[in-house]
């Protein structure tokens, strides 16, 4: 498949199909691929966390108990029961810097990184979900997942597995977001 095929093939994946995990082996590669991302000056700034159960059952839980404060028991119980049946779990983050710009330049690096793993999960037939919500943003999360939130800052979680769906999207096209300047 070419670049441009596989860029919209990609969609963002909600869910998977159960029992059917992917071989690690898949995502290590995957992982050393998305390496090869932008990043000024090289410094390579990302780090993957593959979760294995014990740690994907206590962040769902902790998920759970953000939940049923905001949302409700009924709520957090569905949510708990999607994200335990979600086959693959990897926490992406970036290297903190005191310097802002280079920060910026590394967090960016870090989404490219993130979109390269989920391209290369795509090309061989694996879906994909980056979730940035409020569970990543906790500091009991970072202890969950054992990050260092004084050298790291967590970019978010990628889910991954076998496809239950592929949705339909379309995009803009180019000529609504392109502005041509003399």
């Amino acid at each position: 498949m070419d670049i441009n095929q596989l860029i919209r093939k990609r969609r963002t994946i909600h869910d998977y199909i159960a029992g059917k995990p992917v071989d690690d082996s898949v995502i290590k590669t995957a992982i050393e691929t998305a390496c090869w991302a932008p990043n000024h000056h090289l410094t390579e700034p990302w780090h993957f966390y593959l979760l294995q159960q014990e740690t994907i059952k206590s962040v769902c839980e902790l998920n759970r108990s953000m939940l049923i404060s905001s949302k409700g028991e009924e709520a957090a119980e569905k949510k708990y029961a999607r994200w335990m049946s979600i086959p693959g779990w990897l926490v992406v983050t970036c290297i903190k810097s005191d310097d802002e710009l280079k920060y910026t330049e590394d967090y960016a690096a870090c989404c490219c990184a993130i979109q390269n793993l989920m391209l290369v999960l795509c090309e061989q037939g694996i879906g994909s979900k980056w979730s940035t919500g409020p569970v990543t943003r906790d500091e009991r999360f970072y202890d969950l997942v054992w990050v260092d939130p004084e050298a790291e800052k967590i970019i978010g979680i990628v889910w991954y597995g076998y496809a239950a769906e592929v949705p339909k999207t379309i995009r803009k096209p180019a000529q609504q977001v392109l502005t041509e300047l003399p």
